[in-house]
């Protein structure tokens, strides 16, 4: 028998939900960024460059990573941050064939602002995915 004769009507309206209430915060996200005149993307590359975990900045490569995206696609977009103004770029201590990315006062000011309205908007949402989660990972043996 396959997983899916398991599946049952509340796992699919579980799913549903889950995918709805995301492409509802995507939306939401994407309205915010070009209401401050960024592109969903560029508030990506900010996000990212912020929130690299033990860093202050982020190579292209590690751009690309995050972004699921080609190396040249990161060039390219982070060429767009910094024309900007919401980056820099150096070359790395160590290996100066490494371009790290940083963010400006700029940068810092945008994300910020842009943070805190998806921080609020996602508190709005933890209700919705507390629910959908807990329905979605019980099964009959009320394992989770």
């Amino acid at each position: 028998m396959s997983n899916s004769a398991m599946l049952e009507q509340g796992d699919f309206e579980a799913l549903s939900e889950f995918r709805y209430q995301l492409r509802r915060f995507l939306k939401f996200s994407e309205d915010a960024a070009q209401s401050v005149g960024l592109t969903p993307l560029h508030y990506l590359v900010l996000l990212h460059i912020k929130g690299f975990p033990g860093q202050d900045w982020a190579t292209v490569g590690q751009l690309a990573e995050r972004l699921q995206i080609r190396h040249h696609g990161a060039v390219s977009l982070v060429s767009r941050c910094e024309q900007a103004g919401l980056v820099t770029r150096t070359p790395g201590r160590q290996d100066r064939r490494q371009v790290l990315v940083r963010l400006t006062p700029l940068g810092e000011t945008q994300l910020r602002h842009l943070a805190e309205l998806h921080r609020n908007e996602l508190r709005s949402l933890s209700k919705v995915f507390k629910v959908a989660r807990i329905s979605a990972f019980n099964d009959s043996e009320g394992t989770a």
